[in-house]
């Protein structure tokens, strides 16, 4: 009789679902390995960090994990990793605080883990900073993506060096910075893609989702609102007056364009 299958590990978040979870990230080869970048995990449910720091070093990555928002903060300032997967109910601390004294001194990618289904719960944790979100329950293979997705991102490196500009805006491909007026603004790795995306094409009306797509890689339907929190943040850091933008325009029914009217 030949062995069982093992189920797919699908989406987790009941007790038996994490440890089927922990059943397939113990299969061999199911991923390619990473860069060897590494990654925080924040989260108080022992079960749950386990399932996924055993996925993420399946798939190459180095990985830390620590219960609460103290200990992360510990963590992050002795050695600073390459990302931050956080969970947004913490203990004490929560993850919102968290992310705010990150972002005080880093622009390290942040990738929230909720329960909040609410978009204004979500939206908050974008406007801090963070890059990406992944609602509870999911599935495992979509965090490893999504890990991927966003270091892709933040530590992505042109072929040939590479500036586009518009207005009094310049965007340095190459060495990941960005200028207002020869003034250097410190952006996260999303709000950097999607600002080079804009800059790129001043004029075009981009939809949300092309933007999305555009900081991404990839864009998840459902997800196009989140798009609005990083141009809020945008706005935020490089428009004179954000409440009366002239560089990033809303293109009402549509999205989003760079001015090309200046």
């Amino acid at each position: 009789m030949p062995p069982e299958p093992f189920p797919d590990a699908g989406d987790i978040g009941t007790r038996d679902e994490i440890k089927w979870a922990g059943v397939m990230a113990a299969i061999p080869g199911q991923y390619n390995h990473g860069m060897n970048a590494s990654v925080l995990i924040v989260e108080d449910e022992a079960e749950l960090a386990q399932v996924l720091r055993d996925y993420l070093e399946r798939a190459g990555y180095r990985v830390q994990s620590v219960p609460d928002g103290v200990s992360a903060i510990s963590q992050f300032r002795h050695k600073p990793p390459d990302l931050i997967l956080l969970d947004l109910n913490l203990p004490g601390m929560d993850g919102l605080d968290v992310a705010r004294e990150v972002r005080r001194r880093s622009d390290v990618p942040i990738i929230m883990v909720t329960a909040r289904v609410e978009e204004a719960d979500r939206l908050v944790g974008l406007e801090i900073g963070a890059d990406d979100y992944i609602v509870k329950p999911f599935s495992p293979r979509e965090v490893v993506a999504r890990v991927r997705a966003v270091l892709r991102r933040a530590q992505a490196e042109p072929t040939e060096p590479q500036i586009v500009r518009a207005a009094d805006v310049e965007v340095d491909l190459d060495r990941h910075r960005a200028f207002i007026s020869d003034r250097e603004v410190q952006l996260t790795p999303t709000e950097f893609s999607v600002l080079a995306a804009l800059v790129g094409q001043p004029g075009r009306a981009f939809t949300r989702l092309q933007l999305l797509a555009a900081a991404q890689g990839e864009a998840y339907e459902g997800y196009e609102r989140t798009v609005d929190a990083h141009i809020k943040n945008l706005r935020a850091k490089i428009e004179p007056d954000p409440k009366e933008p002239r560089y990033i325009l809303t293109v009402f029914g549509v999205g989003y364009r760079f001015n090309d009217e200046r």
